[in-house]
């Protein structure tokens, strides 16, 4: 599918790459995108309490031709979209329901985006190696330990046998057993787990299938992976910090889920199997 990824989503995606003096400028972007085209570096620089240095160096990072590119990309944006929330990060118990509207479309937004970014030809690929797989083991930690294990049920559930653990050094123990017949699915917003980053070595290092599911292209562990799928979250445009959107990650599970279901004749049978051994447990 077409590229079709904006500067905004650039920013969140490389937000925790960016140094702390280009965070700050990554913020102030963030919450005030729709001022900065009017603005001259220099104004930038000032309302970001940085520097023109740092605000040349933040545009370099984001593979823009300096600081008039920037904004060019900021307004189309703007332009572009189909309706003046999609952008918009205003969060406030005054209005809940144009808070709501403002979630609903940036979430839109993400999933839109990370759609937009799969390669189909790798896609593809994904699925064989997950279908011809003896075992799948999806590793995780932290917040999105939540997206591995949605990831083992729905996958057990249409006959692939898969794992997890929602501790570490389980993952990392089991990850030792897996070899060039197994498939290791991992998944990091940021790319950059240590421990994530850890498995996978070790993994490939046995010849294992390695997939990826990040935020970041350019993350030591999309770097290392056999295959790549990219997601886009804009949690930054809401909470700087203590906040983690799990949504587009848990997408891209259910896309190999319904696909891989899709492409089996048994996965019906084996659905309904499993529903109806949970019947009882219903009211």
């Amino acid at each position: 599918m077409s590229n079709r990824q904006n500067i905004l989503d650039k920013i969140c995606m490389m937000y925790d790459s960016f140094f702390e003096q280009e965070k700050k400028v990554a913020s102030y972007i963030m919450k005030n995108h729709r001022q900065v085209i009017n603005m001259t570096i220099n104004d930038l620089a000032k309302e970001s309490g940085t520097s023109i240095a740092t605000v040349t160096r933040f545009c370099k990072k984001c593979d823009v031709d300096g600081f008039h590119h920037l904004k060019i990309s900021l307004a189309k944006e703007i332009v572009n979209s189909d309706d003046e929330i999609v952008a918009s990060k205003s969060i406030s118990d005054d209005s809940f329901e144009q808070s709501l509207n403002n979630i609903l479309a940036n979430k839109v937004r993400e999933l839109e985006q990370t759609v937009s970014l799969i390669d189909t030809d790798i896609l593809k690929s994904i699925l064989d190696v997950i279908k011809k797989a003896r075992i799948v083991q999806f590793v995780a930690v932290g917040n999105t330990i939540p997206v591995a294990i949605d990831g083992v049920y729905r996958f057990n559930e249409i006959g692939i046998k898969t794992v997890s653990s929602t501790i570490w050094e389980t993952q990392l123990a089991f990850s030792m057993s897996l070899d060039e017949n197994d498939v290791m699915i991992a998944i990091s917003n940021s790319g950059e787990s240590k421990k994530v980053f850890t498995m996978v070595e070790e993994a490939k290092s046995r010849g294992v299938k390695t997939i990826g599911i990040t935020n970041n292209p350019n993350s030591n562990i999309a770097n290392i992976v056999d295959y790549h799928i990219q997601t886009i979250t804009r949690e930054k445009l809401f909470l700087d910090e203590f906040y983690f959107s799990r949504i587009s990650a848990m997408t891209i599970v259910e896309i190999l889920y319904i696909l891989l279901a899709a492409d089996n004749k048994n996965s019906y049978n084996m659905l309904s199997a499993c529903e109806n051994l949970m019947a009882n447990e219903k009211i």
